[in-house]
């Protein structure tokens, strides 16, 4: 008697999943990003402000890179159902 293959199911990133990836690394670049600006203006207003409008878009522009990707299935491992 034969066994059936096992079923594989391609890994699928959740929206949350996807929303604290983004948040969690745009805590870290804004730390560098502060730390750098101040280090070379010496200016903690500049930095604050680098800051702020720098990680606003960069962070949304994340966000939506790694939905985009998350939709491609290229690179995807298969899961074996258990």
């Amino acid at each position: 008697m034969e066994e059936k293959a096992p079923e594989k199911k391609i890994q699928k990133e959740t929206f949350k999943r996807s929303l604290i990836k983004s948040v969690s690394y745009r805590a870290v670049i804004i730390v560098l990003d502060f730390f750098t600006v101040y280090f070379f203006t010496g200016k903690v207003e500049v930095a604050v402000g680098f800051m702020l409008v720098s990680n606003t878009y960069t962070t949304i522009a994340y966000f939506l890179h790694e939905r985009i990707w998350n939709r491609i299935k290229w690179g995807k491992t298969a899961l074996v159902n258990q």
